[in-house]
């Protein structure tokens, strides 16, 4: 598998979690965790809905239109958000690119 740190940023890309990364729900708490090693990141409704689509298969844009499509929202918003929030995690290295 090869992964890019920082490729441009397009609708083509594929995202995946890194090594050891993972979305998890904490049931107890009826919250959504990313967990990362040494580290976790508590996922609001709306990041989870988007990494719950992280799969390393499907691209963002279908990532952006499934979610604009489930929720009857504008897709160019979607695609902020989700543009904003990807590229956020893969700084953190939470999130990896799959050639």
């Amino acid at each position: 598998m090869m992964t890019s740190p920082s490729p441009a940023l397009s609708e083509n890309l594929v995202p995946a979690f890194a090594r050891g990364t993972r979305l998890q729900h904490d049931r107890v708490r009826d919250q959504w965790i990313v967990q990362a090693p040494e580290r976790a990141f508590l996922a609001d409704p709306i990041a989870a809905e988007i990494l719950k689509r992280v799969d390393g298969a499907t691209s963002l844009q279908t990532i952006i239109d499934t979610l604009a499509a489930d929720f009857a929202a504008p897709r160019e918003v979607i695609a902020g958000d989700v543009l904003t929030m990807v590229t956020s995690l893969a700084e953190r290295q939470v999130l990896i690119w799959k050639a």
